[in-house]
């Protein structure tokens, strides 16, 4: 139809000016939302349903007496993290070699550089006992390391494994992937584009399309570096343990409650409770697991699905990972160790000092595997470690995984993934009907059916005179903790057949709704408009803290709260727009309520796509405007910009931004495409 809306005589266009509106009279809410700041509204809302998850996962923890029930238990959680980070692929060969060997007192380190898939390279660092008292195979303990930019380098952990290679253990310490070697974005100079939380977190965005996690390709790494450890003659490969720190501590509880073979674990600086966490900062993106909250899966969980085998949490008063709620899930854990009969065999140790691996918090690694791995329970004292520069740990030529002809990134193979999803795709939209296709959308991305959506509650609360309109202040009320802030433009004259228009901009309802702006013009040609901001976006628009990394805006807290819960920010606006659509339609006075034009610009597009192709007879034309058309052009993007918020999991194993497209047929106008970064793409895909 083009970027035209013709109803009746009269022909609107839909101006492409972005005029910023300034004045008062575009505010609503007065910067609160229920006497709370406004950027805060998603916050209240979502950590209300967070501590409602909680409680219930309590109560069904309370309810954990007889060992079946146990049992049914861990086998249910193990299954339902499994479906929820994607699945696993087929064990192929490591091809590792030992590119190099440094010698220190009591133990000596060799380079190893493993495939953990094909052609993705994992970098490690393994230390093994020198000392003639300790007798082969030993023990193998695995070292996943924390967010630090060295990685295996970086003191803490190559002191770690150096204590644990003094005291009769081999240790492998490896690399996560946007750490150490395995930057996966590199520049034209061979430097990282981005590492470590913004890493994990960008490449999650893609992740979370694919219905799969950063945590996917970290908790693989550490299984085949398990395999690795195991696979080495001085290796006893019936006792394996597992240590880290911080993001290692992360990998560590979740190897751990997967991989049976880690017979102890130790980890350091990460368990404390996910509806704590959620409300203080829910980390990034391995950190985060889609629905854990909704089907019942809390921090304690990574301790009890390995019951009883031994757990030591390795904690820190001052932590930024509160100390109060890992004395609650150790609780939880000990309790249930102790109605399995080996209460013995999960402790706490709790270190007076900030976020740390630190000697003290290390000895008790220590001394925990060594108890538990070698049969020795005695007060180890870790030595003096002499460190070894980062650059004589390289196991790659030039320091980088990357910079290997012929290596593949954790993007490459999220690229290679989408393609296998696609072809599923295309047979499953020519084969199955299309309203349970629709159906499956809506499953997805969490969006009720029209019917079911309450009609909200509206109150105006100013107008302002302009020359040929007036422009309502109004709030809706969807659902109870949720405020839509929304200008109404009410032509001097209104025709009960003019368009009716519900414009939604990412950027904010006042952006085009200057006195010269686009939706100004539309009201000129005789349309009555609602523009508003559908939760989080404009007055509701979260503005304290920080970024983490370009994929997420301020927002990403919230978002990860939503994930928790098993909900999208696309499913929650998309039912807001079909609310105001809704509301709009039936402003008109005579007659049957009226058909809407939608409008979304920028990052509105992806929620109003869903809408319109959810609820198709609300809307006589959809036109998106500066857009992404496709969750391939994102994953294409490599390193995309404010697209977290625009991720359904697992959306592409049913669909694409084009299917919806399809469904929405010739009432979609789609101008200025863009690409996950905002850069111009040609019109046609």
């Amino acid at each position: 139809m083009g970027p035209l809306i013709g109803v009746g005589r009269v022909v609107l266009v839909l101006a492409l000016g972005a005029a910023t509106a300034t004045g008062q009279d575009q505010r609503v809410l007065g910067g609160k939302v229920d006497g709370r700041p406004a950027g805060e509204m998603m916050y209240h809302y979502l950590m209300a349903q967070v501590n409602e998850a909680s409680a219930r996962w309590a109560a069904t923890y309370e309810k954990l007496k007889t060992p079946e029930q146990i049992a049914a238990y861990q086998q249910r959680l193990r299954e339902g993290f499994l479906k929820a980070i994607g699945p696993f692929p087929p064990r192929t060969p490591l091809n590792a070699r030992v590119t190099g060997t440094v010698t220190r007192k009591g133990y000596r380190v060799e380079k190893v550089l493993f495939e953990s898939r094909p052609r993705f390279y994992v970098t490690a660092a393994l230390f093994l006992p020198q000392a003639p008292k300790f007798k082969k195979p030993y023990p193998g303990v695995l070292v996943p390391c924390g967010h630090a930019h060295a990685a295996k380098a970086y003191p803490t952990y190559q002191s770690m494994g150096a204590a644990l290679a003094s005291h009769g253990m081999a240790a492998l310490v490896f690399d996560p992937v946007d750490q150490g070697e395995r930057m996966q974005l590199l520049n034209d100079k061979g430097k990282e584009v981005m590492w470590g939380t913004s890493g994990h977190t960008t490449l999650g965005a893609g992740c979370i399309l694919l219905g799969l996690n950063t945590a996917s390709y970290e908790i693989w790494d550490a299984m085949r570096a398990l395999d690795y450890l195991a696979s080495r003659p001085e290796v006893d490969a019936e006792r394996l343990g597992c240590t880290g720190n911080s993001g290692g501590g992360t990998q560590t509880s979740q190897v751990m409650a997967l991989d049976g073979r880690i017979k102890a674990a130790a980890p350091s600086c990460y368990l404390n409770a996910l509806a704590r966490q959620c409300d203080t900062s829910p980390g990034d993106a391995e950190q985060n697991i889609f629905g854990q909250l909704a089907w019942g899966m809390e921090h304690a969980d990574y301790i009890m699905m390995r019951a009883p085998r031994p757990v030591i949490i390795l904690a820190a008063t001052k932590d930024f990972f509160d100390i109060r709620a890992t004395w609650r899930t150790f609780r939880f854990a000990k309790r249930l160790y102790t109605r399995m009969g080996f209460s013995e065999r999960v402790d706490l140790l709790e270190n007076d000092a900030k976020h740390n691996y630190n000697r003290l918090q290390r000895q008790g690694g220590l001394r925990w595997l060594s108890r538990w791995l070698r049969g020795v329970d005695a007060p180890i004292v870790e030595p003096e470690i002499e460190l070894i520069p980062a650059k004589e740990l390289w196991a790659t030529p030039r320091g980088q995984v990357m910079l290997i002809e012929g290596a593949r990134s954790a993007y490459d193979l999220n690229e290679d993934y989408q393609r296998k999803l696609a072809a599923g795709r295309r047979t499953l939209w020519a084969e199955m009907p299309r309203d349970q296709l629709l159906e499956r959308v809506a499953t997805l991305a969490g969006i009720r059916r029209l019917a079911e959506l309450p009609r909200p509650k509206v109150e105006t609360v100013g107008k302002v005179a302009r020359a040929d309109h007036t422009v309502e202040r109004i709030i809706l009320r969807p659902e109870k903790g949720i405020v839509l802030p929304a200008l109404h433009f009410v032509p001097a004259r209104p025709d009960p057949k003019a368009a009716l228009v519900l414009y939604v901009d990412s950027r904010g309802k006042a952006a085009d709704a200057a006195p010269d702006g686009a939706i100004t013009k539309l009201v000129a040609g005789g349309a009555r408009v609602l523009a508003v901001d559908v939760r989080g976006w404009g007055e509701t628009r979260r503005t304290r803290g920080r970024q983490l990394g370009p994929a997420a805006g301020k927002d990403w807290p919230d978002y990860y709260k939503a994930y928790n819960l098993a909900r999208s920010y696309v499913g929650m606006r998309a039912e807001d727009i079909l609310v105001c659509a809704r509301h709009l339609a039936g402003t008109v006075r005579s007659g049957s309520p009226g058909r809407v034009h939608l409008v979304a610009v920028a990052h509105a597009g992806v929620p109003a796509a869903h809408a319109a192709a959810l609820a198709p007879d609300l809307f006589d034309s959809v036109t998106l405007r500066r857009c992404i058309r496709s969750w391939k052009d994102v994953l294409g993007t490599r390193n995309p910009v404010l697209q977290l918020q625009n991720t359904v999991h697992a959306a592409m194993t049913v669909y694409d931004l084009t299917d919806l497209a399809a469904v929405i047929g010739r009432k979609l106008t789609i101008e200025q495409p863009v690409d996950g970064q905002g850069r111009p793409l040609s019109p046609k895909p």
